[in-house]
């Protein structure tokens, strides 16, 4: 079998030391949504910003990548929110792209979800939502009002969380606890603990919670924050970038560029400088040395206090002891297929579907891990990115692609961790190839007319999430969304080391919009007063 060939979609500039600039005002490791986000909110306050990036394309999980005349989008499978110019996750997508960046709605069904025997669809807008949940569970139509006015209260919870975490400690304390005491008391319990509360139906459980794949816990274990933000989110739709995944970055360099700044690929970043106690620059695999008087990392939380800070950094010791109290969330497999047809003819859905065995998601996720041979995939979901994207058949005419996600721990792929990309063995391939046929017949069961149609496919493993992002265990949503990770008062943008600066999915929550309003509040703690008005926008439109 021969290698696959490394993909030609490349967005953002070549690193070289010779191609730096001085004065930068800000250094970014990462291009991640939330790093870019941040990059270009800064920009926007007249800030030179440099971004780099050790991948060979920017965008961290919002890149796309082409392979045998195929292209798929590796994380954006679908963003809430977009329809409206009037949301905030629309008004800060507009801020950083300048409003070049176009929205394409998927079906008004966006998730459809297969229980053991039967199937569940999401609709969007709140009344159509809560009218087909009715429609379905007719003896739980209260459960569901409740429901949708516990997601209400959640979102109008949420300012008061976010704010706490731009403040200056002295502060923050007592206003988190005011916040709290406004807040309702389900806001951080696990999620399936509020729902229990309001209804017993497992099934009606177990739809409800039809999307945990988004953030990648299961609900027993994650905090009804996260669960209630996901699915508010999605309450109007999905939407998808028009042009593909890669659109995202390719719309925000320009605006990283307008004061100055830039996004450099194959910049691999080792080291954290540190002079007086504070941060003070970056070095380059290269050795070369660049130097800033903000340093923000968008490399998660792990990396930033691990490998990139130096051991003698000031508080290093404090963060590696926090770092035991957050765990990395799931790692996951993606089986990307092409197929030699257009979508339309193909009948591909604008439409999600999330496949369970069962309703208990908790227990079919511990059965599949131990013995993953004699136990069924527990999450499988399924997605049409080239039905999505209008434009697709022009950039690729009579093609069609699909991807599937599926559970796939670290462990099973770890002896090959250290064997290059595309050259790690039989015996790695075998493992995968038995993996992908297991998906495919996922989709076969689903779809039986594709059978026979598919022209190409191949399994991506967290080898490849580490590889590409940089995430060692294959954790593709930073930190388990867990009541305890929201207890975190330290996982904010300002660091205890003056000059360095977190961001990303690890400061609020995963996902796209989630990362962004990390990139924002970064925004808030490097650029102070002056970027109030910045954010007042996006907050309050």
């Amino acid at each position: 079998m021969s290698s696959p060939q490394p993909s030609t979609l490349r967005v953002g500039r070549r690193y070289r030391a010779n191609r730096l600039e001085s004065g930068y005002d800000a250094i970014v490791i990462g291009s991640g949504i939330g790093g870019l986000t941040a990059a270009a909110c800064l920009s926007k306050l007249g800030k030179k910003v440099l971004v780099l990036e050790q991948h060979y394309t920017a965008g961290g999980f919002t890149h796309s990548y082409d392979r045998n005349g195929y292209e798929w989008d590796v994380g954006v499978h679908y963003i809430g929110d977009m329809g409206s110019t009037k949301t905030m996750g629309r008004r800060l997508f507009d801020l950083v792209t300048d409003n070049q960046l176009q929205w394409a709605p998927m079906d008004p069904v966006y998730d459809r979800l297969f229980i053991g025997e039967r199937q569940i669809d999401l609709v969007a807008g709140p009344k159509a939502f809560a009218d087909e949940l009715k429609k379905q569970f007719p003896d739980e139509e209260r459960a569901i009002d409740t429901y949708l006015g516990y997601l209400s209260q959640v979102s109008a919870a949420m300012p008061g969380v976010t704010l706490a975490k731009v403040m200056p400690d002295l502060l923050a304390s007592p206003f988190r606890f005011l916040a709290r005491r406004k807040a309702p008391d389900f806001l951080n319990r696990p999620t399936r603990d509020v729902l229990l509360t309001l209804t017993r139906n497992e099934e009606l459980i177990a739809a409800l919670t039809g999307q945990w794949g988004d953030n990648g816990l299961v609900p027993n274990d994650s905090s009804f924050i996260i669960h209630a933000l996901i699915a508010r989110h999605y309450l109007h739709g999905g939407y998808y970038p028009v042009g593909g995944a890669s659109e995202m970055a390719k719309t925000i360099i320009p605006v990283i560029q307008q004061s100055g700044g830039e996004v450099f690929t194959y910049a691999d970043v080792q080291e954290i400088l540190i002079e007086k106690s504070k941060a003070v620059g970056v070095r380059m695999a290269d050795g070369t040395e660049i130097h800033a008087p903000a340093i923000i990392s968008n490399a998660g939380v792990f990396n930033t206090f691990g490998p990139l800070l130096p051991e003698s950094a000031p508080h290093k010791d404090f963060y590696q002891m926090k770092l035991g109290q957050v765990q990395r969330s799931m790692a996951s497999v993606c089986l990307y297929i092409g197929l030699q047809d257009t979508a339309e003819n193909l009948q591909l859905p604008k439409t999600n579907f999330w496949i369970y065995p069962g309703t208990d998601h908790k227990q079919q996720v511990a059965q599949f891990l131990a013995d993953p041979d004699n136990h069924d995939i527990p999450l499988t979901y399924i997605s049409f990115p080239s039905a999505k994207d209008p434009s697709f058949t022009e950039r690729y005419p009579g093609r069609a692609t699909i991807e599937i996600v599926a559970p796939g721990p670290f462990e099973w792929y770890q002896q090959w961790a250290d064997k290059p990309w595309g050259k790690r063995g039989d015996d790695y391939e075998a493992l995968k190839e038995e993996y992908a046929q297991r998906l495919l017949e996922k989709l076969y069961e689903k779809m039986p007319h594709l059978r026979g149609k598919v022209d190409y496919y191949e399994l991506s493993t967290p080898l490849s999430t580490d590889y590409f992002c940089r995430y060692p265990s294959g954790e593709i949503y930073g930190l388990d969304h867990t009541p305890q990770r929201f207890e975190q008062d330290w996982l904010k943008p300002k660091t205890r080391i003056p000059g360095l600066y977190l961001t990303g999915q690890d400061i609020m929550t995963c996902g796209v919009v989630g990362a962004m309003i990390g990139g924002l509040l970064t925004t808030v703690a490097v650029g102070g007063a002056k970027s109030l008005p910045l954010a007042k926008k996006v907050f309050a439109g």
